[in-house]
């Protein structure tokens, strides 16, 4: 018997040990990424004559290992544009968007969520008090029938606890998923946050590109009015025909047609814009503002691939999903496994008066134990332990083509502005020479020694390369945004620098 005990007492740990080892949750294991140790477009060469353009910079640092950082506050990094209006835009929408309400009310359902897995933690208490008035019938009595059966009152107070112990670890489980799945949501309220602010910042740079669109074009049919009444003047003298009149004519039309067009561009922004406020596009109106030449766009540093990790939301919402299906493995093992549940009542009941109830002779108690096990289910657990893991391999492989997506986006945000920088350094250098142009175009015309014909081309020329320009400005602006909400709202620099943009 001793030699039975000693061999019980040594196998019982290792089969506790071996019992625990197969229902917890594996542990998690964080899934090989190829990081690379620079964005590439980072260290693109930059030719001599556009590197005053370039509005992004690699800041030399070596690679450092990514750590979760998903509750950093991603900085006001709107601030660096150094725009009030853009300011009190993305203060509105961070106040009235109703996207981002949703959002926020998503967060506070999964934060109650997992409150009510944390419940679990601890023993439940409750309470119940209640009196009744009955009668019974004489036979339930065992008495003849018609006997005189008097009604009586029963009074009852009792306490009652109740607790699971966690043997097999599927409460730690289910808390730790819940909580998971919380930080995710949060994550994911971070996202759409830094979503709505970007989208503010590129429909408001948008808006303006077109105001300074319209305002190029404002000043080509001001030039196409001077030469109709330049037109009319010589043919009422007879110095040109009708062709050159019409099609003076011609060209007025045909860029007041171009205004009014670009008018309905500019409306759809502004009624987008409305939408992100949190307002009826009806009742809302965007002031005029075009986007010069003087408008300052930050420079943007690129940083680290790794700690492209830690800042963006997206990314840490799809690591905390992970975790989240990791701990939900340990759920479902332990349902194979006894549950163990603690039980106590006790108070007191009474038949005369309800203050009977609190005396020492109508106390009762019951305190009890029961361990549970599934022994036949038909698989169902082990279907369960199935499906838990295959959502784990979907969580990992969603999590990986968030990173990859994420790189992509930083490097495509990158080339844009590198090339968008090498168009606006030869566009500028096509505005000096299309403005020359026109001007000597004009004044051989004036003189007599050309035609309309070239006078046209020069004027078409130059309002050309102008909307070009304007155009290439306002992308410039709306890239910029776009890498910062690629970099996940932020970059390494301490500060802000900014330059003028040409």
């Amino acid at each position: 018997m001793n030699k039975l005990q000693m061999i019980a007492k040594g196998v019982a740990p290792a089969l506790a040990a071996l019992l625990m080892t197969a229902c917890a949750a594996p542990e998690f294991k964080q899934p090989a990424i190829d990081v690379p140790t620079a964005f590439k477009e980072s260290q693109a060469p930059v030719p001599s004559e556009v590197a005053t353009h370039i509005q992004t910079a690699a800041d030399g640092s070596t690679w450092k290992q990514a750590q979760a950082a998903e509750a950093q506050p991603r900085g006001e990094w709107w601030l660096a544009f150094n725009d009030t209006a853009l300011n009190e835009l993305i203060a509105e929408a961070t106040r009235a968007n109703a996207n981002l309400a949703v959002a926020a009310a998503r967060v506070k359902q999964a934060r109650a969520i997992a409150g009510v897995a944390e419940a679990d933690r601890i023993p439940q208490v409750g309470a119940n008090v209640g009196g009744q008035r009955q009668r019974a019938s004489a036979p339930s009595l065992g008495l003849p029938d018609g006997t005189p059966v008097r009604p009586g009152n029963a009074y009852s107070a009792n306490l009652s606890a109740s607790y699971e112990i966690d043997l097999f670890g599927r409460v730690s489980s289910n808390v730790a998923a819940a909580r998971n799945d919380a930080a995710s949501v949060e994550a994911t309220y971070r996202s759409v946050l830094l979503s709505v602010q970007a989208d503010v910042a590129q429909t408001y740079f948008r808006l303006r590109a077109t105001d300074a669109e319209l305002e190029t074009l404002a000043r080509t049919v001001q030039t196409r009015e001077e030469d109709v009444k330049v037109n009319q003047r010589r043919f009422d003298l007879g110095d040109i025909g009708e062709f050159d009149l019409s099609r003076a004519r011609t060209e007025l039309a045909t860029v007041r047609s171009e205004a009014i067009g670009l008018q309905r561009q500019r409306v759809t922004a502004e009624h987008a814009l409305a939408v992100l406020l949190g307002k009826p596009a009806a009742s809302y109106t965007a002031g005029a503002s075009p986007l010069l030449d003087t408008a300052l766009l930050p420079v943007v540093p690129a940083g680290l691939p790794s700690s492209l990790l830690e800042r963006r939301p997206d990314i840490a919402a799809a690591q905390r999903t992970m975790e989240a299906a990791n701990a939900r493995i340990g759920v479902a093992r332990a349902a194979m496994f006894p549950a163990l549940n603690l039980s106590a009542t006790g108070g007191g009941a009474a038949a005369q008066s309800f203050s009977n109830v609190f005396e020492w002779s109508s106390r009762s108690w019951v305190l009890g134990a029961l361990m549970s096990m599934p022994i036949i289910d038909g698989g169902r657990n082990k279907a369960n332990i199935t499906r838990s893991e295959g959502a784990l391999e979907e969580s990992v492989g969603t999590y990986r083509q968030s990173v990859l997506v994420a790189f992509a986006e930083v490097e495509d945000n990158l080339a844009g502005l590198r090339i968008l920088a090498g168009q606006t350094a030869q566009m500028e250098a096509a505005l000096v020479s299309a403005r020359r142009s026109a001007d000597l175009a004009q004044k051989l015309y004036a003189a007599g020694r050309s035609s309309y014909i070239d006078l046209l081309d020069a004027q078409r020329n130059l309002a050309a390369v102008e909307r070009t320009a304007v155009q290439l400005r306002g992308n410039r602006a709306v890239t910029t945004v776009a890498l910062i909400r690629a970099l996940g709202g932020g970059w390494d620099s301490p500060t802000a620098q900014t330059v003028a943009q040409q």
